[in-house]
């Protein structure tokens, strides 16, 4: 610039704003945090709601247990769910959240029973009311934290008032619709075998169970012929008989062989009876044995009994094996005083395999549900043992095997299996053995094995018609639960339909009770004497039912246990010495299956219908809180308690492994925040696809705050853009220039998408198609463009026409990413809204006009912005040979067809390309012209601009210097006054 040009800085319509680039979230989300709470956000929402305007929206919260800090799933799941209500409050709904916890159960027990040990105390020997109250108090401390950690993560609701399942009214309501179990026939006590974990010393359901690989000792097990019915042998029958030889099975839980019963063969697979020719030393097969095997399986078997050479004697039809009898291996043992000696039958069923095995399958009905079904189906419930503990120890009555345990108190083996090998091969019971690893269930809170084990316990009958005259949905818990899979529910993603209806098709009964102290009991009296089968073995009187009711109201489930309990419940009704009070606690998947009765039928700011719009969980809910809950209510409202069902994946390390501590690649929600804040850790759930597994770590993290970093660039400059921006600036969208019409097409289109994304949870979709076009079609294209008018224009037309589109953006942007940057919205709204109840939470996503959308326009303006590709990409080339060093020096000239010709006479090309001039001609391209492979019939040639720089704008043009005001264009000139 010369020494006697003005500078023109001051002149210039710079942005101003005082938003910082650096957002010190782990600093000031806090602050914002003390804000809404001053101010009482989600209470004013809740208050402009209640002239009924707004419909109802409620997502049902599934509650996170009270145990422990927050691990990276948490806040996946409670981040997941405030976007849901976030989004659909600021649709137009009146969006309820109340967040709730899980408080009883067994982790808790542990913790107290713990802390107990540590100070010499037997949990038996403490009152069990005082234990309750200590397992209350352990519950209490951690919601508080929980608590503050889920509100940190930006997560609204009614943290005053959560629902808690140990709150006096929770604990009447589960006992309530335990009740109605009771009341209307589904209830029952029944003795048959359940997963037991020998660590907790409690029953579990399938959804307290998960796999592990587990180390098995592997045993093939002879049980001898001892009589065959002759009328069923095959005329052609060779002269071996099938007295004498022996039927072999395989199993991996030998512990069960002094439980067995009988032995299990399919009909449909081909048996046939081997000889043993010649073996290898220290085999327990000698030559001229005999044995039935499944054909497909007799050589692996025979190999692994050291079996060199053998011969297949024959077929051995289906009918023979169905009216054989066997021996027990233990049979006419010394010291067993009878105890094995019974007869054996051979039964049939369709859980027989010859995938591995002998193609046999031992069966003991006390210890596996297959095994219990098939004596079920035979009336043989006078034949189910009783032989093993609640330590999973053989019980005194046992011969050589009484106290030894399967699994000890830590869950590792016991000498259960040893000992049991040990005598088989004592009795010549035992052909080869081995150890396999294998998929084996255990619990999930201990991480034990558990073991399959036949003990009283109650049950729903999930197939037992349901006498409560709700069959809307079926007259059973299993159709009830079936229909309302497909009839009622919407499901997130559709494969969810699949897998809980799949689960349920196919469940057994619920177990309902647990040998604990930490939950509600099973509120219900057996008549003494009575069998379970009896008409009157439970007692069902509503008087009593609701005495029940009005105590735990008033004094929580711990008067079950007071002294003299039963004689207040029962006195004055019945007779309280004829019936013997339950004191089993219910699974507390039914406590937390029961949460939409005191919570969504009971609470004001629950649901008008009692249902939610939405539960939202992880897939292991399927086995979980959807399965529970849906089988619950459909046990006492008929139908499921949801309208709709999202399910989530599982979090894990960028390499995609599962998250361990072991490994060292957990990552705590907390040490996020401190690190990049709130807001980055919901940006990284809204990026990602959480229908599958989701990945995070350091790396990822990284590329979420550049990603964060470069959508708040994109706001800073529209707010320093619409400084002293006022009503008197707007200009209506008909006299805009076509640039800004576009603009608020693609504005419409974006509502469109916003609003049906977030209606379908798709908060992927959402933010990729608002940062796309914040980046790409506003950043790098519009305000790259309109950055010139902005700066440079006086009071004209097309700058108060790309002010007010800016104005109309920031209003958009901010509601539409406000559910998801719930703190850096709010930063932005009010560095432009500041007042002490300003909150673009408080706002709803403004309605935009449909006649924003202009198809011929955008068709038009994709041809202009092909076009400017090509001149740009020409640029760029120059640029990185130093032969510009910004696009205003250039003048190209663009080589395109007739049509496109035609588009580009009609809009401002120079301007758009942001170069100083440009030249459109339909000559055809020269060789050396610029061209880009997916653009065709596109040619640039470079050309520098001609003319002096305007000292004020910097664009070359001839005119520079030729008026009134020195070293300015005549833009410029007349914008100087």
């Amino acid at each position: 610039m010369c020494a006697d040009t003005p500078d023109y800085k001051d002149t210039l319509n710079l942005p101003k704003t005082d938003f910082p680039m650096r957002a010190g979230l782990p600093n000031r989300e806090p602050g914002w945090l003390e804000r809404w709470a001053q101010i009482g956000v989600y209470e004013k929402l809740r208050e402009k709601a209640k002239d009924g305007s707004r419909k109802p929206f409620t997502l049902h919260d599934g509650p996170p247990y009270a145990n422990g800090h927050l691990h990276i799933g948490h806040a996946l799941n409670k981040i997941l769910k405030d976007m849901v209500v976030r989004s659909q409050q600021m649709m137009g709904r009146d969006a309820r959240y109340i967040p709730g916890w899980d408080c009883h159960g067994l982790p808790i027990e542990w913790k107290i029973e713990e802390q107990y040990r540590a100070k010499g105390k037997n949990k038996d020997e403490v009152p069990v009311i005082d234990f309750r109250q200590e397992c209350r108090k352990f519950a209490e401390g951690w919601i508080d934290v929980q608590r503050e950690e889920f509100k940190r993560l930006g997560v609204t609701g009614t943290w005053d008032r959560p629902y808690l399942t140990m709150d006096f009214h929770a604990e009447r309501v589960i006992a309530e619709e335990f009740m109605k179990f009771l009341m209307n026939g589904t209830l029952y006590q029944g003795s048959k075998p359940v997963m037991w974990s020998p660590v907790e010393k409690t029953a579990l359901a399938e959804a307290e169970i998960e796999y592990h690989d587990h180390k098995s000792h592997t045993i093939w097990v002879p049980f001898e012929i001892t009589m065959a019915l002759s009328n069923v042998v095959p005329a052609n029958t060779p002269p071996e008989p099938l007295i004498g030889a022996k039927v072999v099975i395989w199993t991996t839980t030998p512990w069960t062989i002094p439980s067995n019963k009988a032995v299990a063969y399919n009909p449909s697979i081909a048996y046939g009876l081997y000889r043993v020719d010649a073996t290898q030393d220290e085999s327990w097969t000698a030559p001229g044995d005999l044995y039935v095997f499944a054909d497909a399986l007799a050589e692996d078997a025979l190999t692994k009994s050291r079996v060199t050479e053998f011969t297949r004697v024959r077929d051995v039809t289906a009918d023979e094996l169905g009216a054989l009898t066997l021996a027990h291996p233990f049979r006419g043992m010394e010291g067993a005083n009878g105890f094995w000696d019974y007869d054996v039958p051979m039964i049939d069923g369709d859980h027989v395999t010859d995938d591995a095995g002998t193609g046999f399958v031992h069966t003991a009905p006390s210890h596996g549900a297959d095994d219990y079904d098939c004596f079920v189906k035979r009336g043989w419930m006078d034949r189910m043992t009783h032989n093993v503990g609640e330590e999973s120890e053989f019980l005194p009555h046992v011969p050589f095997f009484a106290g030894l345990q399967v699994f000890d108190a830590k869950g590792k083996e016991g000498k259960a299996n040893a000992a049991v090998i040990d005598k088989l091969v004592e009795a010549g019971g035992i052909i080869a053995r081995g150890r396999v690893t294998h998929s084996y269930p255990h619990s999930w809170r201990s991480k034990a094995p558990v073991i399959f084990r036949n003990t009283p316990q109650w049950f729903a009958a999930i197939d037992r018609p349901v006498g409560d005259g709700q069959d809307d949905y079926g007259t059973t818990i299993r159709e009830r639960a079936l229909t309302s899979i497909d009839k009622l529910v919407q499901w997130t993603p559709q494969t969810g339909r699949n897998r809980l209806y799949s689960m349920i098709e196919a469940r057994p009964d619920w177990v309902l009770s647990r040998q604990r102290a930490w939950g509600v009991p099973l509120t219900c009296f057996t008549k003494k004497g009575a069998l379970p089968t009896d008409a009157d073995f439970l007692l069902r009187d509503p008087a009593v039912n609701a005495r029940i009711a009005e105590a735990f109201e008033a004094e929580g489930a711990d008067c079950w246990y007071a002294e003299g309990a039963k004689d207040r419940f029962l006195s004055g009704i019945v007779n309280p010495d004829d019936y013997e009070q339950v004191f089993d606690i219910l699974d507390v998947w039914f406590d937390s299956g029961s949460t939409h009765a005191f919570v969504l039928r009971d609470r004001e700011d629950g649901s008008d219908d009692g249902l939610a719009d939405l539960y939202l969980e992880g897939t292991d809910q399927h086995r979980g809180w959807f399965h529970s809950s849906m089988l619950q209510a459909c046990g006492t409202k008929g139908r499921a308690p949801y309208r709709g069902v999202l399910t989530h994946g599982f979090t894990l390390d960028e390499k995609g492994m599962k998250m361990s501590k072991s490994l060292g690649n957990t990552i705590a929600p907390e040490q996020v925040v401190k690190q990049y804040g709130a807001d980055i850790l919901r940006l990284w759930v809204a990026q990602s696809d959480y229908t599958a597994d989701l990945r995070i770590g350091p790396e990822i993290l990284k590329g979420v705050a550049d990603s964060y970093r470069r959508l708040r660039n994109t706001m800073r400059y529209m707010l320093g853009s619409l400084a002293d921006f006022s009503e008197s600036d707007r200009i209506d969208p008909a006299e805009m220039p076509e640039l800004e019409r576009w603009v608020l097409h693609r504005l419409a289109e974006l509502d469109h998408k916003v609003r049906s994304g977030y209606a379908a949870y798709d908060f992927q979709g959402v933010f990729q198609a608002v940062f796309t076009f914040a980046t790409v079609d506003l950043s790098a294209f519009y305000f790259d463009i309109r950055k010139d008018a902005l700066y440079c224009d006086g009071d004209t037309p097309r700058r108060r026409a790309a002010r007010t589109v800016l104005d109309l953006l920031f209003h958009r942007l901010t509601t539409w990413l406000a559910p998801i940057l719930t703190f850096t919205m709010e930063e932005v709204w009010l560095e432009r809204f500041p007042g002490d109840d300003s909150s673009v939470h408080l706002v709803d996503i403004p309605d935009t006009p449909a006649d924003w959308l202009d198809e011929p326009l955008a068709a038009k303006w994709a041809k202009v912005r092909r076009a400017r590709r090509v001149v740009t990409g020409a640029l760029e080339v120059q640029r990185t040979e130093k032969v510009i060093g910004a696009s205003l020096e250039a003048a190209p000239v663009v080589h395109v067809d007739a049509e496109t010709a035609e588009v580009l006479k009609t809009v401002a090309f120079e301007d758009l390309c942001i170069t100083s001039a440009i030249s459109v001609t339909t000559d055809p391209a020269p060789a050396e012209a610029f061209r880009l492979p997916e653009v065709e019939g596109i040619g640039v040639v470079f050309e520098k601009a001609e003319g002096e720089k305007c000292q004020r704008c910097w664009k070359i043009l001839p005119d520079v210097g030729s008026h009134s005001h020195a070293g300015t264009c005549a833009r410029c000139d007349e914008a100087l006054g």
